[in-house]
């Protein structure tokens, strides 16, 4: 007859981490905030109203008393994970403290002069006050459109040729160049563009194709990269189900790989527009300034908003506050852009996506 002994009662750290227990050593949710409540009064106070010093303050103060707090009630590990939360939200916090500066002081200085008279009236003939950036606003629209049939054909047709056909040393390099032409900086795309249309038509020349071509080169590689990156997802399976039906190579990309992959494309394309409708550099270098309203792209200067912002800024006139608030409107006008293109890579990415059935 086997003699059943009673089990012996948990003992020092296994008794300490109870459920009951590890429920009444837990910091409520408000704690940690009300730390860094606590700690933003006492950084306004020694900061004397220095936003940089508030700020640290706020950051070390804040994260010791999270540690402080936490090491007493709920233990050393604890507090350390604590800890490092605070610090990963505090450097995130920090990161947006200039986005959202930014932002601010644009909307607030640029929302003046966002009327209609903004939109539809260049500055031609215009010394003071009044006029708009009509003019730069159809410019920009127009050599960014350049620029995109120039870029998306060969960017599209390059990821393609890296996917599908190339192979040993030509890929390594087209690869590699493509990644070298990725960190090129933006004046340089604009003195090759106007070194290329000053061996063909002399100096002194200022083309809207020009600022297109030298936009060109800094949005090809990122359309490449994008579209090759998008590609490679498409599953081997399904260029294999079409090859086994006996269709050709041609025809299973431009049928069955492109329709999987036309979100990422989409979606990479988009955000590539927005990378260079911005750049100044190089169309302060191939298209420069007019003050009036010019719709075609192979004859003339073309006013664009980056080159528009720049020069209401530094050559403001007299009086300058109507021409830099000018400039406020038209950095106003190219966030709202980059904002809005980013909007709709979101959209294409989200409703052309392939079906997964889920």
């Amino acid at each position: 007859m086997s003699v059943q002994t009673p089990p012996t009662p948990l003992s020092g750290a296994s008794a300490a981490t109870s459920p009951q227990q590890r429920m009444e050593g837990t910091l409520p949710r408000w704690a940690p905030t009300a730390a860094f409540a606590g700690a933003a009064v006492v950084a306004a106070l020694l900061s004397g109203f220095n936003i940089a010093l508030f700020v640290i303050y706020t950051v070390v103060l804040g994260t010791l008393a999270v540690y402080v707090v936490s090491r007493v009630r709920e233990g050393r590990r604890r507090a350390a994970d604590r800890t490092v939360t605070s610090i990963v939200t505090s450097a995130f916090g920090i990161a947006m403290v200039p986005l959202v500066a930014l932002i601010w002081e644009v909307v607030s200085r640029g929302a003046e002069r966002l009327d209609a008279e903004f939109f539809t009236a260049s500055l031609y003939g215009i010394i003071g006050e009044g006029g708009g950036a009509y003019h730069a606003l159809m410019g920009t629209l127009i050599i960014t459109g350049l620029t995109t049939l120039i870029s998306v054909p060969i960017g599209l047709m390059t990821a393609i040729y890296l996917v599908e056909y190339a192979q040993g040393r030509l890929k390594r390099a087209i690869t590699f160049f493509v990644d070298v032409m990725t960190g090129i900086p933006s004046i340089v795309a604009g003195l090759f563009a106007y070194a290329l249309f000053v061996l063909i038509f002399g100096p002194g020349i200022r083309l809207g194709i020009m600022g297109a071509v030298a936009l060109s080169v800094l949005m090809i590689p990122v359309v490449v990269r994008s579209a090759e990156e998008v590609l490679k997802l498409v599953p081997l399976e399904l260029r294999e189900a079409s090859y086994a039906l006996g269709v050709p190579k041609w025809r299973t990309i431009t049928k069955v790989v492109i329709p999987t992959a036309i979100a990422g494309i989409g979606t990479g394309v988009t955000l590539a527009i927005a990378r260079v409708i911005g750049e100044t550099a190089p169309l302060l270098i191939t298209v420069g300034i007019t003050n009036a309203t010019n719709f075609d792209p192979f004859d003339g200067r073309m006013a664009t908003l980056p080159v528009y912002a720049y020069y209401q800024l530094t050559q403001p006139g007299v009086p300058p506050e109507f021409a830099i608030d000018r400039a406020w409107t038209a950095a106003l006008l190219l966030i709202m852009l980059v904002m809005g293109l980013n909007v709709v890579a979101r959209l294409i990415s989200r409703f052309f996506a392939p079906k997964t059935g889920r």
